[in-house]
């Protein structure tokens, strides 16, 4: 019986632990951008995009497929830069 106590104790350490590593992973912010700055894509550490900036030049052009072009490029790199920033952060430390 002692064992299973000991194990539901750490079972909700474990989950505490998880909670607060998803709340840091809101502060995190990532931003990522295509055509040399003509959009730029802002995510943050839940690979959430959270904003999307176009530059003026963009608006009014007939070249509809660039403007496409160029917000899945920023998007894209922002969702991959993300994934390779969470995985050099560590929220939770093993404890051997």
């Amino acid at each position: 019986m002692l064992d299973m106590m000991k194990m539901m104790g750490k079972v909700k350490e474990v989950q505490e632990k998880l909670k607060f590593a998803k709340e840091e992973l809101g502060n995190i912010f990532i931003e990522s951008n295509s055509g040399a700055g003509l959009v730029t894509a802002r995510f943050n550490g839940n690979k959430e995009l959270i904003d999307l900036k176009i530059d003026d030049s963009l608006y009014g052009k007939d070249d509809r497929e660039l403007q496409k072009d160029l917000i899945i490029a920023a998007v894209n790199k922002g969702i991959k830069d993300a994934e390779d920033k969470l995985k050099s952060t560590t929220f939770i430390k093993r404890s051997d």
